[in-house]
């Protein structure tokens, strides 16, 4: 009984959040006099921004939440992931100014127009935003794995500013070096598949429909994984590596497997983003702005678990969206709008501490969930009986 009301009550705190979002998320269409056909567009853009935000989070679910790999570099694989898709979809740099002689676009690569293989197939709609995919995904592993050789032997706090120091280091790279991706000056008209099979108007939910796909595969590739016997040693590895080790397992290989898997899921998310802003520049990558969001939703959704790494996307960037959709009303003389982004991550630090002390695991704690196989068996009823609730990983509310 105690744990039947225990499992009610841990579905009504997720239900809770996304409901209490969705009210939050309103804001535009009350603003607009209930007019929804002039509010669309903004949640067409919200609902792009947290599917997007969601592969950034599942990378690092992968890393943290299942290993227990502490990133805080998560803008490094942003960034190489943005601008190597960047690259590959768009055409050769425009030529130099003919009255200053200046390049004011400069960038290396441009293999868009050489991926057009089969014009009549028009592949230059889809080929090279799939090929831009599979090489940000490529760059962003590789380098992972780079880092990973002397980062992953360090440990917490240690492995953190390691991390985030080589993201400021990439960013300051491409700031200092112009032929590379334009320095500070953004990387501009990115093109976006099968944008020109489509109006306008008809695209955005397009893009949305496709972002669907792709977050769905990325859920199911990685929920497979991680309930298959690798992920089984991840989790051990999370939670002792001097136990996975004398069970014959290799804790620093499994380490670097994790990071270089949810790297190269950063990377596409880094593609994407891309391909929806279209325009692409160093300021976008700051660790604080990027990697301090995703680390909050994937604390508030609950770590360790695929879909609370989804629904923290969603709770968080309702309220980032809430916070710049306030600025439309009239506000007291003491809330200025240079105030509104200070009062936005305050509400977004309360946020934290509220979830922290009510909910310490996230709104979706981690499954007590060991393989597929292992499910089957409990749902028909083993031999000891019959199956016992597949429920959380605590079986008593947190104390």
């Amino acid at each position: 009984m105690k744990t039947r009301l225990f499992v009610i009550t841990s579905n009504v705190a997720p239900l809770s959040a996304v409901l209490i979002t969705a009210a939050v998320i309103l804001i535009p269409a009350e603003r607009s006099g209930w007019d929804m056909s002039g509010t669309a567009s903004q949640f067409v853009f919200f609902l792009t921004t947290v599917l997007i935000y969601s592969i950034f989070c599942i990378g690092l679910n992968v890393q943290w939440g299942y290993t227990g790999i502490f990133n805080f570099g998560v803008a490094a694989f942003f960034l190489v992931g943005s601008y190597t898709a960047a690259v590959f979809v768009k055409g050769d740099p425009p030529p130099p100014d003919p009255v200053t002689g200046q390049d004011y676009v400069q960038y290396i690569g441009g293999f868009g127009d050489d991926l057009n293989l089969f014009p009549a197939l028009g592949t230059d709609e889809w080929l090279p935003f799939i090929v831009a995919i599979l090489m940000a995904a490529l760059v962003a592993g590789i380098l992972a794995f780079l880092i990973a050789i002397p980062a992953l032997r360090l440990r917490g706090d240690y492995l953190a500013i390691t991390t985030i120091g080589i993201a400021e280091l990439l960013r300051a790279i491409v700031v200092e070096e112009p032929s590379l991706f334009n320095s500070s000056k953004a990387i501009p008209d990115i093109p976006s598949p099968l944008s020109g099979l489509f109006s306008s108007s008809e695209y955005d939910y397009v893009y949305v429909g496709l972002l669907v796909l792709l977050v769905g595969l990325l859920f199911l590739l990685v929920e497979r994984s991680i309930r298959s016997p690798w992920g089984r040693v991840l989790r051990a590895v999370r939670e002792d590596e001097i136990a996975t080790s004398a069970c014959g397992k290799n804790p620093f290989e499994f380490k670097t497997q994790a990071f270089v898997i949810g790297a190269m899921i950063m990377g596409v998310g880094g593609a994407v983003y891309g391909f929806d802003r279209h325009s692409l520049s160093p300021d976008t990558f700051a660790p604080i702005s990027t990697t301090f969001l995703f680390w909050t939703m994937v604390m508030v959704g609950g770590s360790g678990n695929t879909k609370g790494a989804i629904l923290g996307a969603y709770v968080v960037y309702g309220f980032y969206f809430a916070m710049i959709q306030v600025q439309g009303y009239d506000l007291p003389g003491w809330i200025s709008t240079t105030r509104i982004s200070a009062l936005r991550d305050t509400a977004i630090g309360l946020l934290i501490v509220l979830v922290l002390l009510w909910r310490p695991h996230g709104l979706l704690p981690e499954e007590a969930r060991v393989s597929m196989w292992v499910e089957r068996r409990l749902r028909r009823g083993g031999k000891g009986g019959p199956a016992p609730p597949l429920g959380p990983a605590l079986d008593k509310p947190d104390k």
